[in-house]
């Protein structure tokens, strides 16, 4: 591997306007990380890619991912397309032997991000996968402490996530309406809420779930109405593995959504996350207590952050931050934790979710 980590994006491209994930989060964070380089961009069409190679600065440009898979001077491969065409590319490039950072959800079900992990792992190929909640400074702070036994022990926590309820969407956005397609409230907005829950106080061994879809239509930008059965509405009531007991609202809102709020209650105190979009973009709050202590700010130490100053602030920042945690792995270095195993376990409690709100019956994880 070269002295900086090339790297190869399919799904960036600078037609989208910058309305796409790749353009907007990825780009930025690698042009902020001096042990990366953008070296290629892919997509659809041979124009496309050049003026988007051009745009973004990379050398090299693809309009077939195996070209890109296969070539010598890109060292990690970067997914960024619908949810729906992750695994053709995710597979393609284990296959060449690349390992491959893929946004999440890793698949469109569970079946395909099993798929995926199992193949990386055959290959003893590193991987990553978008929950780049794990790697916001506020959150791996209140995970340790929270390990540290900081507020004792965990009794109880709440998380609730209000989303924007996007009612009129372009061609680029209509398709999340099909629940089959994977992209939704439950697996997006609940999902990455709910990993950075996980990420602070474990894994959950229940749940008890109720999902609907309460805004059944969406409307194209030509004012065509478009029936929807995605889910908008989902709580839920379970047990984390250490015994404290939880409940997770998630749902979009039209009007004044409130963005995210974890709140986690121990013997000896509370800890308090906000923010006012999603924990898993930040920046985030936390605020603490102990005792009789009022819930007062506790500042991130500089040790939870791993990307230089300058680098920009929303979208790419804990992106970012998981390209520089990454790094060790990627160099063969040691293990990244996020990862597509840990994918699988994630789209695993979704399925616990959705299954339990089918049932109308509490679900057990395994452990």
């Amino acid at each position: 591997m070269a002295d900086k980590i090339r790297v190869g994006i399919v799904g960036a491209t600078v037609t989208q306007g910058g309305s796409g994930w790749g353009a907007n989060a990825h780009v930025p964070a690698l042009k902020a990380l001096p042990g990366y380089e953008l070296k290629a961009v892919c997509t659809a069409h041979e124009d496309t890619a050049k003026a988007s190679a051009a745009a973004f600065g990379a050398e090299l440009a693809f309009h077939r991912f195996s070209d890109m898979a296969a070539h010598p001077d890109v060292d990690l491969l970067v997914v960024c397309v619908r949810v729906p065409g992750h695994r053709e590319p995710v597979v393609a490039g284990l296959q060449a032997g690349k390992p491959v950072f893929c946004e999440w959800p890793l698949g469109k079900n569970l079946a395909e991000a099993e798929e995926m992990a199992g193949l990386a792992r055959q290959r003893a190929l590193p991987s990553i996968v978008g929950l780049q909640g794990r790697s916001d400074p506020t959150i791996l702070y209140a995970r340790d402490l929270i390990k540290q036994g900081y507020i004792g022990e965990v009794l109880t926590a709440s998380l609730m996530c209000v989303a924007p309820a996007v009612l009129e969407r372009g061609p680029g956005r209509i398709w999340q309406g099909v629940r089959a397609n994977g992209a939704n409230v439950l697996t997006i907005t609940g999902g990455h809420a709910i990993d950075a829950l996980c990420a602070v106080l474990g894994e959950l061994a229940e749940v008890s779930a109720r999902v609907s879809t309460r805004i059944p239509e969406w409307r194209t930008l030509e004012g065509k109405a478009v029936p929807v059965d995605s889910p908008d509405g989902i709580n839920v009531v379970g047990r984390m593995v250490s015994g404290a007991e939880i409940s997770i609202s998630v749902a979009t809102a039209p009007s004044n959504p409130s963005g995210n709020r974890l709140e986690i209650y121990g013997r000896d105190g509370a800890i308090v996350i906000r923010a006012t979009g999603a924990l898993s973009m930040g920046p985030n709050q936390l605020q603490a207590g102990r005792g009789k202590e009022p819930l007062a700010a506790m500042p991130v130490p500089e040790k939870y952050k791993f990307v230089p100053s300058g680098t920009p602030a929303g979208q790419p920042y804990n992106v970012a931050q998981a390209y520089a945690r990454a790094t060790d792995a990627l160099r063969g270095g040691g293990a990244f934790d996020v990862d597509f195993d840990l994918a699988v376990k994630r789209h695993k409690l979704i399925d616990a979710i959705e299954r339990s709100s089918a049932t109308g019956r509490s679900v057990k994880l395994d452990p």
